[in-house]
């Protein structure tokens, strides 16, 4: 009897260690961004929410340049899921631009509008984006969607940014710090509002932040680069000392992974995220735009995995 007890819990331990080995059989990579962004803290939400709903995943957020090099991390298999500013995603599936051959990228959803800002402090002698002209100014981390962005901009206004500019590449965080030590005039920064680092700049004793409006810039981007980009506004008071709203182009963030994806892990890691929404926005308040018209009206152009469209479909949703 006694061999037969032992025999028993030995077996039970066994299933158990099989089964919550089991149960954590696919670990998930998802790219994000720098530390001072949104992309970072939003991923590392989406990270916990897969890993505690989903029984048999594991999800870790990691730290990245950002949209560019998370096409290619995700296209070699290095990174499973990854945030992504719309047009250098649709760059990458076209193997146009910075990307030399297409990507096999798929959609899982179109998550939040991404606000192109242009920082400034007051005694620079910037109040139009023409004014960056003979400036200091950074266009983000080599390899990010906010450097693809920037220059589409500066591109607008018929500014070269190897000759009318002194051109940094710093990223998020780096650009606020430079800024803030005298070491920069501008910076663009393409993210989710309120976005870390420009807070941290805004409520810096002894300066007032500037945002430059540049929604002027849209027909010029859209007709070269297509329906991409829309006007969107930085509300006042979105950060402190922010006094009037500021006009600007908007492009949405999404998040990709491969063609390859098993389907049944797109629909739950789909499904899993819309469920627990909430989770999501206690991170940061622009999951708050997670819902089913962005995906219905064109927020990304590269096409849906299928995984994502049964989700979809069984919420009533037709695709485009």
């Amino acid at each position: 009897m006694k061999r037969l007890v032992m025999l028993g819990m030995i077996v039970l331990l066994m299933f158990g260690v099989s089964t919550a080995w089991a149960q954590k059989s696919v670990r998930l990579s998802i790219a994000t961004g720098g530390t001072g962004g949104v992309y970072y803290p939003l991923g590392g939400g989406m990270a916990s929410v897969i890993s505690k709903y989903i029984p048999y995943a594991e999800a870790t957020a990691e730290v990245t340049t950002a949209s560019v090099d998370n096409c290619r991390l995700v296209g070699a298999g290095k990174a499973d899921l990854a945030l992504i500013m719309a047009d250098s995603g649709w760059d990458a599936y076209q193997g146009r631009g910075v990307f030399k051959e297409k990507i096999p990228l798929r959609t899982l959803f179109a998550f939040y509008p991404n606000n192109m800002h242009i920082v400034t402090v007051e005694g620079r002698g910037i109040e139009k984006v023409t004014d960056l002209k003979g400036k200091r100014v950074s266009t983000g981390a080599p390899g990010s969607g906010t450097e693809v962005m920037a220059l589409r901009v500066l591109e607008a206004f018929g500014i070269d940014p190897d000759k009318d500019i002194k051109r940094d590449k710093l990223g998020a965080s780096e650009s606020a710090g430079a800024l803030k030590d005298r070491k920069i005039d501008a910076y663009f920064w393409v993210g989710g509002v309120p976005t870390a680092s420009v807070t941290d700049v805004a409520a810096t004793p002894g300066i007032k932040i500037k945002l430059i409006g540049h929604d002027d810039a849209l027909p010029k981007m859209r007709e070269k680069y297509g329906p991409l980009y829309v006007k969107g506004v930085i509300p006042a008071k979105a950060y402190p000392g922010l006094d009037a709203d500021v006009p600007i182009t908007v492009v949405w963030n999404i998040v990709i992974c491969h063609e390859k994806m098993k389907g049944d892990v797109a629909y739950d890691i789909v499904k899993t995220l819309f469920d627990h929404k909430p989770e999501l926005v206690a991170v940061h308040k622009e999951a708050s735009w997670l819902s089913l018209e962005p995906q219905a009206t064109g927020g990304s152009p590269i096409p849906f995995h299928p995984g994502a469209i049964r989700f979809y479909t069984e919420k009533g949703l037709k695709l485009k």
